[in-house]
């Protein structure tokens, strides 16, 4: 018997997005701790090899739906961690992702709201866009630099839109809310063609194919290992003083190239690294400043970068990549500033926009004429 079947504390959990790669880990980890839980997913990137083997234990339930309908049930506490997180899946259907994350807390606050339950909101460090020099690491109190037109900004702006709701229903309804700012996370259940680093990395590596770095290799990244971002997640749904948000990631900053390197050696794979041009609104920088969860959660991640890629290249040895749905066509890493320049190179040469005036010597940003001496 759990400790919270033991001392009555035993909570009725819902987990959106229950199946996905964060879902998952924190559904077995709350049957763990004794809880009931509902898992709650439509299977656009979550599957059910995530979460076969919870099936058959007696306080575990599947329901596939989706947040973007209303959802009645009743539960205790509410995770919401519903929607792709990853470029390469948000961007196939900007327009549902965006649903899914203004309609998702939508729905599950409304659900939190007649229940009278705590609900936790997976929110992003993408909140913070690219951010400036002068904030960095980020702390909770900078609002961001993110584009709202680019075409990342389905993602980014849908769930700064979904942290107002969060706030909103707090400050006009009661509602008991947690937000939690996640930054980059790994390890196993990451889905194989989700285009993330590591995932990427790790595949291309056993492969022995290309490593494709896009940019120089220069831009940085602090990456969580999977177990300790979980720890931090319930900690805070636990913790009765703070609403958040709160960020959750690991301060540690690495430089995509030495990432790759990292795991051509942990591999020892024989694979080059290839550059590509940087895909538009890639952050330059991402690290998460923690001294609010360190002081309120008195959380830290405590597993280094090596031994979590040696847990997460143990995971993608064991899979049949050919079991995964690859995506289908997306903007993702492509660079959309070349794209659009050649777009309206096309459509001028085909008449449908006017050439632009030849640039004279006296308009800013024209080159003057070469020299031949």
């Amino acid at each position: 018997m759990s400790s919270a079947q033991l001392y009555g504390t035993q909570k009725r959990c819902l987990v959106t997005g229950g199946a996905g790669f964060l879902g998952s880990h924190l559904c077995e980890k709350l049957l763990e701790m004794g809880h009931d839980v509902i898992c709650f997913d439509n299977f656009f990137t979550g599957t059910k090899d995530n979460i076969a083997h919870l099936l058959g234990k007696p306080n575990f339930e599947l329901i596939r739906g989706d947040v973007t309908d209303p959802i009645r049930l009743e539960v205790d506490w509410i995770f919401n961690m519903a929607c792709p997180a990853s470029p390469v899946h948000y961007q196939y259907n900007p327009i549902k992702t965006m649903k899914t994350s203004w309609l998702g807390a939508l729905h599950t606050l409304g659900l939190a709201k007649r229940c009278r339950a705590r609900i936790l909101q997976a929110s992003t460090s993408e909140v913070y866009g690219d951010p400036t020099p002068e904030f960095h690491p980020q702390p909770e109190h900078y609002r961001g630099n993110v584009n709202c037109l680019g075409v990342r900004s389905c993602y980014d702006e849908g769930k700064r839109a979904a942290e107002t709701l969060f706030f909103d229903y707090h400050r006009q309804n009661n509602v008991d809310i947690k937000v939690v700012r996640i930054f980059n996370t790994y390890g196993p259940r990451m889905h194989p063609h989700d285009g993330r680093v590591v995932s990427n990395f790790i595949i291309q590596a056993l492969k022995n194919e290309d490593i494709t770095i896009y940019g120089d290799g220069s831009q940085t990244r602090s990456f969580c290992y999977v177990d300790d971002l979980i720890r931090g997640i319930l900690l805070m749904m636990e913790d009765n003083t703070t609403t958040g948000p709160v960020n959750l990631g690991n301060p540690g900053e690495f430089t995509i190239r030495q990432l790759a390197q990292l795991v051509i050696q942990l591999t020892g794979s024989s694979s080059r690294l290839v550059f590509l041009p940087l895909p538009r609104d890639d952050p330059l920088q991402r690290k998460p400043d923690i001294t609010l969860a360190k002081s309120v959660l008195h959380w830290e991640p405590t597993i280094e970068l090596r031994e979590g890629l040696l847990r997460t290249i143990e995971y993608f040895r064991g899979i049949d990549v050919r079991r995964f749905r690859r995506p289908t066509d997306h903007t993702a890493h492509r660079n959309t500033e070349q794209e659009e320049q050649a777009q309206k190179s096309q459509q001028q040469h085909r008449g449908q926009l006017p050439s632009p005036p030849p640039a004279s010597p006296l308009t800013p940003g024209a080159t003057l004429p070469a020299s031949n001496t």
